[in-house]
């Protein structure tokens, strides 16, 4: 397996039936309800990161409904004071591990948008993500977050995205913006995260849909240079019969060595974007997800 190489998985362990996605309905936001979720939560990171620190597997993506509703108007108490302590000894329990912590807000998070309501929205989801990295004291911590759309064009789109962040210097310190399948390639998420000052996030399956004129490694090669901590990258397969992008269970032998050829000498955090989640990790290291040692 390529040397120098660290790997992960997101939000949800299947050996261990855990997840860091649990959440409620907005109707049922009472603090006693959302406090019991948030618990049971931590208790499941809590079960990962000691799974991956057994395991030595080095990337560790968090759910975005590990706070459900944590960005919201309306949540009943102050989760980040709250929760602190026990956001502190798991951040400490990922820094003994070497474990490198993430968070990747989903699609509808645009702050490039031409609304002001979705550009606030968001704005306050990416502030929540901030707020969990800082509680776990995540100093490499990532929070990945997509181009969105083009609405008036790209120009004026990432116009909009660099002015809705520029002042945001708390997201800024953990912020990566990757391509997707359709509109942001690499090589136009360049100039915007040169502008922020954050760097870029390969995703191979959404580089092959939407290359940008970029060959992979050429890809890799100049999102290199935007890290100055080590480098993350998405590995997926495509889901057969799934829309372009959609990701598949497990990730093919192929999409591997695609990604090894490409990359060269480069060393990369490599977070497994597959449906099998850490079953896909083990997969590809050819080991059983009972050994340890698979860094």
């Amino acid at each position: 397996m390529t040397a120098g190489w660290r790997w992960g998985y997101p939000c949800e362990n299947r050996t261990l039936r855990a997840t860091t996605l649990r959440t409620l309905r907005l109707a049922n936001l009472s603090a006693e309800r959302v406090r019991a979720r948030v618990e049971e939560n931590l208790a499941d990171l809590e079960l990962m990161l000691r799974f991956n620190a057994e395991r030595g597997i080095g990337l560790l993506r968090i759910g975005q409904q590990l706070v459900p509703f944590g960005s919201h108007p309306a949540f009943p108490y102050d989760w980040a004071a709250e929760h602190g302590p026990r956001l502190r000894a798991l951040g400490e329990l990922a820094r003994r591990a070497g474990i490198r912590l993430s968070m990747h807000p989903g699609q509808y998070v645009a702050p490039g948008s031409e609304q002001p309501a979705v550009v606030e929205r968001s704005l306050a989801e990416l502030r929540y993500s901030a707020r969990v990295l800082d509680g776990l004291g995540a100093e490499d911590g990532v929070i990945v977050l997509h181009g969105g759309g083009a609405a008036g064009g790209k120009a004026a789109a990432a116009g909009r995205l660099a002015t809705a962040l520029g002042r945001e210097k708390g997201v800024l310190r953990y912020l990566a913006l990757e391509n997707d399948e359709r509109t942001w390639s690499v090589a136009d998420l360049l100039p915007l995260a040169g502008a922020l000052g954050v760097p870029v996030v390969v995703d191979t399956l959404h580089h092959r849909w939407n290359p940008g004129g970029m060959t992979l490694a050429a890809a890799l090669e100049a999102a290199s240079a935007t890290w100055q901590t080590r480098q993350k990258v998405h590995l997926s397969s495509q889901s057969p019969g799934g829309r372009p992008g959609a990701h598949a269970e497990m990730v093919e032998r192929e999409d591997l060595e695609r990604l090894r050829e490409a990359a060269g000498t480069l060393r990369l955090d490599v977070m497994v974007e597959a449906k099998a989640k850490e079953l896909a990790v083990f997969a590809l290291l050819g080991r059983d997800v009972s050994a340890g040692g698979c860094r």
